[in-house]
């Protein structure tokens, strides 16, 4: 079992629902404010805040308030754990697929 397993499970807990996997995609793009995160979603906004809050929990986002207005980051490098997981669920089959590949790009002849 890998040493991360605790922060892989919470992720992976965090991203099975479909609106936080949503919030995540709309925060890849940039920061935005809690009113508009949930203009997409038909939930009154204090079921918008605990999906934020299973978010945030997991590491996956941080929160910034500034007087009234609460705005929401992606963290860096929040779902390298996840990427990383998955790297080492790769079969010894893939790693030699891949190497296959990269050799016939490099000498199969560009004409052909």
């Amino acid at each position: 079992m890998p040493k991360y397993h605790d922060e892989l499970d919470a992720v992976l807990r965090a991203l099975a629902d479909p609106t936080r996997r949503a919030v995540v995609e709309r925060l890849a793009k940039s920061p935005a404010v809690v009113s508009e995160l949930a203009a997409p979603f038909s939930m009154a906004l204090p079921s918008l805040m605990q999906h934020l809050r299973v978010l945030e929990n997991a590491g996956l986002v941080t929160s910034q308030k500034h007087g009234r207005v609460r705005t929401v980051s992606l963290r860096p490098g929040a779902l390298d754990v996840l990427h990383l997981w998955l790297g080492e669920q790769r079969t010894p089959a893939e790693h030699q697929a891949d190497r296959l590949g990269v050799h016939l790009t490099r000498t199969t002849p560009k004409g052909t």
